[in-house]
Protein backbone atom coordinates (compact mmCIF):
# COMPACT_ATOMS: atom_id res chain seq x y z
CA UNK A 1 0.00 0.00 0.00
CA UNK A 2 1.39 3.59 -1.37
CA UNK A 3 1.37 6.27 1.75
CA UNK A 4 1.41 9.80 2.17
CA UNK A 5 2.85 12.37 4.65
CA UNK A 6 0.29 13.77 6.53
CA UNK A 7 0.89 17.55 6.20
CA UNK A 8 4.20 18.63 7.81
CA UNK A 9 3.71 15.99 10.76
CA UNK A 10 5.50 12.40 11.02
CA UNK A 11 2.53 10.60 10.73
CA UNK A 12 1.67 8.65 7.41
CA UNK A 13 -1.77 7.78 6.48
CA UNK A 14 -2.44 4.76 3.50
CA UNK A 15 -3.18 6.28 0.00
CA UNK A 16 -6.35 4.50 0.04
CA UNK A 17 -8.60 5.36 3.11
CA UNK A 18 -11.55 3.41 4.50
CA UNK A 19 -14.31 6.22 4.63
CA UNK A 20 -16.98 5.53 7.35
CA UNK A 21 -20.08 8.15 6.92
CA UNK A 22 -22.17 4.70 5.49
CA UNK A 23 -21.19 2.77 8.92
CA UNK A 24 -23.37 5.14 11.00
CA UNK A 25 -26.35 3.67 8.54
CA UNK A 26 -28.05 7.61 9.12
CA UNK A 27 -28.86 9.15 5.26
CA UNK A 28 -27.73 5.56 3.87
CA UNK A 29 -29.87 2.17 3.47
CA UNK A 30 -29.43 -1.24 3.69
CA UNK A 31 -25.71 -1.08 5.94
CA UNK A 32 -25.40 -4.17 8.47
CA UNK A 33 -22.96 -3.99 11.40
CA UNK A 34 -21.52 -6.97 11.33
CA UNK A 35 -20.72 -6.83 7.58
CA UNK A 36 -19.59 -2.85 8.13
CA UNK A 37 -16.89 -5.03 11.06
CA UNK A 38 -15.84 -7.06 8.44
CA UNK A 39 -15.33 -4.23 6.01
CA UNK A 40 -12.59 -2.65 8.46
CA UNK A 41 -10.61 -5.86 8.88
CA UNK A 42 -10.64 -7.06 5.57
CA UNK A 43 -9.69 -3.37 4.98
CA UNK A 44 -6.76 -4.06 7.39
CA UNK A 45 -5.88 -7.29 6.35
CA UNK A 46 -5.27 -5.61 2.55
CA UNK A 47 -3.05 -2.90 3.94
CA UNK A 48 -5.20 -0.17 4.48
CA UNK A 49 -4.15 1.07 7.39
CA UNK A 50 -6.47 4.93 7.93
CA UNK A 51 -9.94 5.07 8.57
CA UNK A 52 -11.91 8.32 8.16
CA UNK A 53 -15.01 8.68 10.47
CA UNK A 54 -17.29 11.57 11.95
CA UNK A 55 -19.33 12.40 15.67
CA UNK A 56 -22.26 12.89 12.87
CA UNK A 57 -22.19 9.52 11.19
CA UNK A 58 -25.11 7.99 12.72
CA UNK A 59 -24.43 10.67 15.99
CA UNK A 60 -21.55 8.47 17.03
CA UNK A 61 -22.79 4.82 16.02
CA UNK A 62 -19.83 4.84 12.59
CA UNK A 63 -17.15 5.43 15.72
CA UNK A 64 -18.26 2.80 18.19
CA UNK A 65 -18.75 0.33 15.48
CA UNK A 66 -15.13 1.05 13.88
CA UNK A 67 -13.81 1.21 17.52
CA UNK A 68 -15.31 -2.47 17.90
CA UNK A 69 -13.88 -3.33 14.37
CA UNK A 70 -10.40 -2.40 15.37
CA UNK A 71 -9.87 -3.77 18.69
CA UNK A 72 -6.35 -4.70 19.76
CA UNK A 73 -5.20 -3.48 16.23
CA UNK A 74 -5.20 0.10 16.88
CA UNK A 75 -1.21 0.44 17.01
CA UNK A 76 -1.49 -0.44 13.66
CA UNK A 77 -4.11 2.34 12.56
CA UNK A 78 -4.64 6.26 12.00
CA UNK A 79 -7.88 7.36 13.03
CA UNK A 80 -9.57 10.37 11.82
CA UNK A 81 -12.34 12.16 12.70
CA UNK A 82 -14.39 15.30 12.98
CA UNK A 83 -16.20 17.53 15.09
CA UNK A 84 -19.49 19.41 13.26
CA UNK A 85 -20.37 22.39 12.84
CA UNK A 86 -22.84 22.85 15.56
CA UNK A 87 -19.91 21.86 18.27
CA UNK A 88 -17.44 24.76 17.44
CA UNK A 89 -17.45 26.92 20.53
CA UNK A 90 -14.27 25.87 23.23
CA UNK A 91 -16.31 23.77 25.53
CA UNK A 92 -18.28 21.63 22.63
CA UNK A 93 -14.98 20.87 20.71
CA UNK A 94 -13.74 19.66 24.35
CA UNK A 95 -17.00 17.58 24.82
CA UNK A 96 -17.03 16.21 21.14
CA UNK A 97 -13.65 15.15 20.94
CA UNK A 98 -14.41 13.13 24.99
CA UNK A 99 -16.82 11.53 23.42
CA UNK A 100 -15.18 10.34 19.93
CA UNK A 101 -12.62 8.90 21.68
CA UNK A 102 -14.96 6.87 24.12
CA UNK A 103 -16.85 5.73 21.09
CA UNK A 104 -13.93 4.83 19.88
CA UNK A 105 -12.49 2.65 22.20
CA UNK A 106 -9.21 4.95 22.22
CA UNK A 107 -6.85 7.30 23.94
CA UNK A 108 -5.62 9.73 21.09
CA UNK A 109 -7.01 10.36 17.47
CA UNK A 110 -4.33 10.63 14.91
CA UNK A 111 -5.92 14.11 12.95
CA UNK A 112 -9.04 15.55 14.32
CA UNK A 113 -11.01 18.11 11.69
CA UNK A 114 -13.37 20.53 12.08
CA UNK A 115 -16.01 19.03 9.67
CA UNK A 116 -18.01 21.67 8.20
CA UNK A 117 -16.63 25.23 8.29
CA UNK A 118 -18.10 27.80 11.32
CA UNK A 119 -21.98 28.34 10.58
CA UNK A 120 -22.71 25.55 8.83
CA UNK A 121 -26.73 23.80 8.38
CA UNK A 122 -27.60 26.75 10.64
CA UNK A 123 -24.69 26.39 13.64
CA UNK A 124 -24.08 30.04 15.50
CA UNK A 125 -20.65 31.27 13.54
CA UNK A 126 -18.10 30.66 16.07
CA UNK A 127 -14.82 32.56 15.45
CA UNK A 128 -12.06 30.41 14.10
CA UNK A 129 -9.64 31.63 16.72
CA UNK A 130 -11.45 29.89 19.48
CA UNK A 131 -12.37 26.35 18.28
CA UNK A 132 -8.44 26.41 17.06
CA UNK A 133 -7.49 27.21 20.46
CA UNK A 134 -9.19 23.91 21.64
CA UNK A 135 -7.93 22.00 19.13
CA UNK A 136 -4.31 23.31 20.03
CA UNK A 137 -4.86 22.64 23.76
CA UNK A 138 -6.20 18.93 22.61
CA UNK A 139 -2.88 18.35 20.91
CA UNK A 140 -0.80 19.81 23.53
CA UNK A 141 -2.27 16.96 26.06
CA UNK A 142 -2.12 14.49 23.50
CA UNK A 143 -5.68 14.04 22.29
CA UNK A 144 -5.26 14.71 19.01
CA UNK A 145 -1.64 14.18 17.16
CA UNK A 146 -2.73 16.51 14.34
CA UNK A 147 -5.48 19.30 12.74
CA UNK A 148 -7.35 19.23 9.45
CA UNK A 149 -10.58 20.62 8.13
CA UNK A 150 -13.38 19.77 5.96
CA UNK A 151 -15.32 21.22 2.92
CA UNK A 152 -13.26 24.98 3.59
CA UNK A 153 -13.20 27.38 0.50
CA UNK A 154 -9.61 28.14 -0.54
CA UNK A 155 -10.29 31.32 1.57
CA UNK A 156 -11.24 29.82 4.68
CA UNK A 157 -8.70 27.56 4.63
CA UNK A 158 -5.58 30.43 4.39
CA UNK A 159 -7.72 32.09 7.21
CA UNK A 160 -7.76 29.23 9.54
CA UNK A 161 -3.76 28.20 8.50
CA UNK A 162 -2.89 31.51 9.40
CA UNK A 163 -4.02 30.78 13.55
CA UNK A 164 -3.18 27.53 13.42
CA UNK A 165 -1.19 24.85 11.82
CA UNK A 166 -3.37 23.42 9.46
CA UNK A 167 -2.63 19.76 7.95
CA UNK A 168 -5.38 18.54 5.59
CA UNK A 169 -8.02 19.31 3.81
CA UNK A 170 -10.98 16.65 3.13
CA UNK A 171 -12.89 18.07 -0.10
CA UNK A 172 -15.65 16.21 -2.18
CA UNK A 173 -12.68 14.93 -5.42
CA UNK A 174 -13.29 12.77 -7.78
CA UNK A 175 -13.42 12.71 -11.95
CA UNK A 176 -16.35 14.36 -11.87
CA UNK A 177 -16.33 16.54 -9.56
CA UNK A 178 -13.25 18.84 -9.27
CA UNK A 179 -13.94 21.99 -7.90
CA UNK A 180 -10.41 21.87 -6.01
CA UNK A 181 -8.68 22.14 -9.24
CA UNK A 182 -6.50 23.85 -9.95
CA UNK A 183 -6.17 26.42 -7.39
CA UNK A 184 -6.83 24.52 -3.85
CA UNK A 185 -4.82 21.58 -4.64
CA UNK A 186 -1.89 23.84 -6.11
CA UNK A 187 -2.11 26.08 -2.45
CA UNK A 188 -2.47 22.47 -0.73
CA UNK A 189 0.64 21.33 -2.39
CA UNK A 190 2.70 24.72 -2.16
CA UNK A 191 1.84 24.73 1.70
CA UNK A 192 2.28 20.66 2.61
CA UNK A 193 -1.07 20.51 3.57
CA UNK A 194 -2.43 16.88 2.31
CA UNK A 195 -5.46 16.24 0.45
CA UNK A 196 -7.46 14.00 1.50
CA UNK A 197 -10.63 13.06 -0.93
CA UNK A 198 -14.21 12.17 -0.16
CA UNK A 199 -16.57 11.08 -3.07
CA UNK A 200 -13.39 9.87 -5.09
CA UNK A 201 -16.21 6.99 -6.25
CA UNK A 202 -18.97 10.09 -7.10
CA UNK A 203 -20.70 8.02 -3.98
CA UNK A 204 -20.28 4.61 -6.43
CA UNK A 205 -21.46 6.28 -9.52
CA UNK A 206 -18.09 5.89 -11.07
CA UNK A 207 -18.14 2.22 -9.90
CA UNK A 208 -20.88 1.73 -13.11
CA UNK A 209 -23.49 0.22 -11.22
CA UNK A 210 -25.98 2.42 -11.77
CA UNK A 211 -28.14 2.21 -15.19
CA UNK A 212 -30.45 5.02 -17.16
CA UNK A 213 -33.27 4.22 -14.45
CA UNK A 214 -31.26 3.92 -11.61
CA UNK A 215 -33.95 5.00 -7.79
CA UNK A 216 -32.12 5.01 -4.52
CA UNK A 217 -34.26 3.40 -1.92
CA UNK A 218 -36.17 6.23 0.53
CA UNK A 219 -34.09 7.79 2.95
CA UNK A 220 -30.80 7.11 1.09
CA UNK A 221 -28.98 10.54 0.39
CA UNK A 222 -27.69 10.28 -2.95
CA UNK A 223 -30.79 10.63 -4.51
CA UNK A 224 -29.89 14.44 -4.38
CA UNK A 225 -26.53 14.25 -5.24
CA UNK A 226 -26.27 17.25 -8.57
CA UNK A 227 -24.23 14.51 -10.85
CA UNK A 228 -27.96 12.31 -10.38
CA UNK A 229 -30.08 15.16 -11.56
CA UNK A 230 -31.64 14.79 -15.02
CA UNK A 231 -29.40 17.87 -16.81
CA UNK A 232 -26.46 15.90 -15.99
CA UNK A 233 -26.99 11.82 -15.35
CA UNK A 234 -27.45 11.56 -19.23
CA UNK A 235 -23.73 12.89 -19.75
CA UNK A 236 -22.34 10.65 -16.45
CA UNK A 237 -23.55 7.86 -18.29
CA UNK A 238 -21.91 9.07 -21.58
CA UNK A 239 -19.20 9.24 -19.82
CA UNK A 240 -18.84 5.83 -17.57
CA UNK A 241 -19.38 4.30 -21.13
CA UNK A 242 -16.11 5.44 -22.75
CA UNK A 243 -14.51 4.69 -19.66
CA UNK A 244 -15.29 1.45 -18.87
CA UNK A 245 -12.74 0.14 -22.12
CA UNK A 246 -10.09 1.44 -20.37
CA UNK A 247 -10.61 -0.39 -16.62
CA UNK A 248 -11.49 -3.73 -19.09
CA UNK A 249 -8.15 -3.22 -21.15
CA UNK A 250 -5.95 -2.75 -17.74
CA UNK A 251 -8.17 -5.99 -16.26
CA UNK A 252 -9.34 -3.64 -13.12
CA UNK A 253 -12.69 -2.47 -12.21
CA UNK A 254 -14.25 0.76 -12.66
CA UNK A 255 -13.49 1.62 -9.21
CA UNK A 256 -10.21 0.99 -9.21
CA UNK A 257 -10.06 3.32 -12.08
CA UNK A 258 -11.42 5.91 -10.59
CA UNK A 259 -9.51 5.55 -7.14
CA UNK A 260 -6.27 5.21 -8.72
CA UNK A 261 -7.07 8.21 -11.03
CA UNK A 262 -7.37 10.53 -6.97
CA UNK A 263 -4.41 9.09 -5.75
CA UNK A 264 -2.24 9.91 -9.18
CA UNK A 265 -2.86 13.32 -7.61
CA UNK A 266 0.60 14.40 -5.61
CA UNK A 267 -0.31 15.04 -2.33
CA UNK A 268 -3.62 13.46 -2.67
CA UNK A 269 -5.59 10.15 -0.65
CA UNK A 270 -9.19 8.94 -1.54
CA UNK A 271 -11.17 8.40 1.11
CA UNK A 272 -13.16 5.36 -0.29
CA UNK A 273 -16.21 3.83 1.91
CA UNK A 274 -17.43 -0.19 1.61
CA UNK A 275 -20.30 -1.82 2.86
CA UNK A 276 -18.66 -5.60 2.98
CA UNK A 277 -15.20 -7.11 2.90
CA UNK A 278 -15.30 -7.71 -0.94
CA UNK A 279 -15.42 -3.93 -1.43
CA UNK A 280 -12.39 -3.13 1.16
CA UNK A 281 -10.69 -5.88 -0.52
CA UNK A 282 -11.28 -4.18 -4.31
CA UNK A 283 -10.24 -0.51 -2.74
CA UNK A 284 -7.37 -1.66 -1.68
CA UNK A 285 -6.14 -2.81 -4.72
CA UNK A 286 -6.41 0.26 -5.97
CA UNK A 287 -2.68 1.20 -4.86
CA UNK A 288 -1.71 -1.04 -7.42
CA UNK A 289 -3.15 0.43 -10.47
CA UNK A 290 -0.77 2.28 -12.38
CA UNK A 291 -1.56 5.23 -14.99
CA UNK A 292 0.01 6.77 -18.10
CA UNK A 293 -0.20 10.39 -18.79
CA UNK A 294 -2.37 9.57 -22.04
CA UNK A 295 -4.53 7.48 -19.70
CA UNK A 296 -4.71 10.23 -17.59
CA UNK A 297 -5.18 13.21 -20.66
CA UNK A 298 -7.69 10.59 -22.09
CA UNK A 299 -9.53 10.24 -18.19
CA UNK A 300 -9.46 14.16 -18.29
CA UNK A 301 -11.17 14.38 -22.18
CA UNK A 302 -13.79 12.29 -21.54
CA UNK A 303 -15.15 13.45 -18.03
CA UNK A 304 -15.21 16.93 -19.24
CA UNK A 305 -18.96 16.86 -20.19
CA UNK A 306 -20.02 16.35 -17.22
CA UNK A 307 -17.55 18.64 -15.56
CA UNK A 308 -18.36 21.46 -17.11
CA UNK A 309 -22.38 21.36 -16.33
CA UNK A 310 -21.47 21.92 -12.67
CA UNK A 311 -21.79 25.29 -11.52
CA UNK A 312 -19.76 26.59 -9.37
CA UNK A 313 -21.08 25.69 -5.99
CA UNK A 314 -18.78 23.03 -4.20
CA UNK A 315 -21.65 21.23 -2.31
CA UNK A 316 -22.66 17.93 -4.24
CA UNK A 317 -25.75 17.64 -2.79
CA UNK A 318 -29.58 19.71 -3.28
CA UNK A 319 -30.36 19.89 0.32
Amino acid sequence: MQSRPLGKTDIHLSAIIMGTWQTGKSMWTGIDDAQSEKAVRAAMDAGITTFDTAEVYGNGHSEKVLGKAIGSRRGEVQILSKVFSNHLKYDQVVGACSRSLKNLGTDYLDLYQIHWPPGSFGAKPVPMEETMRALTDLKDQGKIRAIGVSNFSLDQLKTISEIGPIESLQPPYSLLWRHVEPDTLAWCRDNQVTVLAYSPMAQGLLTGKFGPDHRFEKGDHRSGNRLFQSDVYPHVLTALDALRPMAEGKGITMAQLALAWVIAKPGVCAIAGARNAAQSADNALAADVQLTEDELEAMDRISRPVVDRIDDNPVQWKW
